[in-house]
């Protein structure tokens, strides 16, 4: 089994602001979905920072100012799942759920995680 990023882009849904709660309840569905075969790992959505925390070596903090051209990240989720198709599958439904593309990354497999 391999473990996906399925993801999209802060900014990447367009809807007007009334269906949030709709769209919301769409993506509640597939997770609860996920979650009941078995398949979910983790997952959640970000606020639109101003500014991200970056923490160097030696564990110093800065808040960095997010610049208009950067791509951030909006939501994810992780699953576990055979292979691609699978995790196509799931990100068409997160896709439509959430009505915005989804990425698909497999993730290195780390006998330590």
């Amino acid at each position: 089994m391999t473990r996906y990023l399925i993801s999209f882009d802060d900014g990447a849904m367009t809807f007007p602001p009334e269906d949030l709660p709709a769209v919301a309840e769409a993506a509640h569905a597939v997770l609860r979905d996920a979650k009941a075969t078995q398949v979910w790992i983790t997952g959640g959505g970000f606020h639109t920072p101003e500014t991200i925390d970056t923490v160097d070596e030696n564990g110093v903090v800065t808040a960095v100012p997010v610049a208009a051209n950067r791509s951030l990240l909006g939501g994810f989720c992780i699953l576990e799942l055979a292979n691609l198709a699978e995790a196509h599958h799931w990100a068409g439904r997160f896709a439509k759920a959430c009505r915005c593309a989804q990425e698909v990354r497999p993730m290195m497999d780390d006998p330590e995680a």
